[in-house]
């Protein structure tokens, strides 16, 4: 992966305002427990703006926008059968984060099979602010620290950046959090650079989007009893919908589109199995 280049000389700009900018941070992760020594990376943007910010994967976004552009060339010229060949899908982090201002309330949208759900999560951070200050990324940094989600954390943050936001669900804090990693090490998330939102940037929210399913919106209680379903039984909203007859397409590793009924028992194995090494997940008190 291409390092990025860090472009601290806003400063000053961003000490007056910190909105309208695109904070783009590095994850690390090990979401199974047994290849820790092995994490995995992705570029994660957060998107600030007046009433609000977006935290997305620059992957996902970018494979999403080329399947979207390409559909619509496709439908323009009257193709019955759309094809993906030729684009290379990338990312892996699937969900999104939405916060409101001022009052940092949090959505959580993320696809569980054939469904996909919007979070509002009620949960707070409950900070405890220690003396400790380091340079961080070229910004004055200092430590806070609090338990959520299943993992203990360690923060650090810039009042540099006045801006009570960070990266996923964190926010609370006294300025921007510039780095913030969990206590064994396996989920981290660093600042990596700044620019300012591309001109004629509208932020939308990820639940105005169109999609052939309706969204599902959840509470974070009745979320946590559809994910411990989902574990349970990965396909049951895609089987619920072919009982409907609902016909469903997928896209392969070439971009072509598949029926769901191709080796849907096999399919339905290896999702199973990929789950239960997925057992060092973010949010860790899901698999409880």
């Amino acid at each position: 992966m291409k390092k990025i280049i860090i472009a601290f000389s806003l400063l000053l700009t961003l000490a007056v305002n910190a909105q309208n900018q695109r904070f783009i941070y590095e994850y690390r992760y090990s979401i199974d427990s047994t290849a820790k020594d092995k994490p995995e990376t992705e570029i994660m943007f957060l998107d600030v703006v007046s009433k609000g910010s977006r935290f997305y994967s620059k992957d996902i976004f970018e494979s999403d926008s080329l399947m979207t552009a390409s559909m619509e060339k496709q439908l323009q010229a009257g193709n019955g059968e759309i094809n993906f060949s030729g684009i290379k899908f990338k990312g892996k982090v699937v969900h999104s984060v939405e916060k409101t201002y001022p009052d940092y309330s949090v959505r959580f949208f993320n696809n569980l099979s054939a469904d996909e759900y919007m979070v509002q999560d009620e949960r707070k951070q409950d900070w405890k602010i220690l003396p400790d200050k380091e340079k961080t990324g070229g910004f004055s940094a200092q430590k806070a620290v609090c338990s959520f989600a299943g993992r203990k954390w360690t923060a650090w943050f810039t009042t540099d950046l006045p801006i009570q936001d960070g990266p996923y669900k964190f926010s609370g804090l006294p300025g921007l959090i510039v780095k913030i990693e969990d206590a064994s090490h396996t989920h981290s998330f660093e600042l990596k650079g700044i620019k300012k939102l591309p001109a004629g940037y509208e932020w939308k929210s990820t639940k105005e989007k169109e999609r052939f399913n309706a969204l599902v919106t959840v509470t974070e209680a009745k979320y946590r009893k559809a994910f411990k379903e989902y574990l349970a039984d990965p396909m049951k909203s895609e089987k619920q919908m072919l009982a409907q007859g609902v016909e469903i397409q997928e896209i392969d590793d070439s971009g072509k589109l598949v029926t769901q009924d191709k080796g849907k028992k096999e399919k339905e194995l290896k999702m199973k199995n990929d789950l239960k090494k997925q057992n060092n997940i973010l949010e860790l008190d899901l698999l409880k």
